[in-house]
């Protein structure tokens, strides 16, 4: 058991799966922030281009 505890061979990839959340959570989140901005954006950009 105290071999098993002691183990870290998949702490990394752990690790590395936690920081792609994170990244993830955070695009989400700016993308959730700036969406109104950006299609307000784009659809005078159609306005002006019609």
């Amino acid at each position: 058991m105290t071999k098993f505890l002691k183990d870290e061979s998949g702490a990394t990839a752990i690790e590395y799966g936690l920081i792609a959340a994170g990244i993830a959570v955070a695009i989400i989140a700016a993308v959730g922030l700036l969406g109104d901005s950006l299609n307000a954006l784009f659809a005078d950009v159609d306005t002006a281009l019609q």
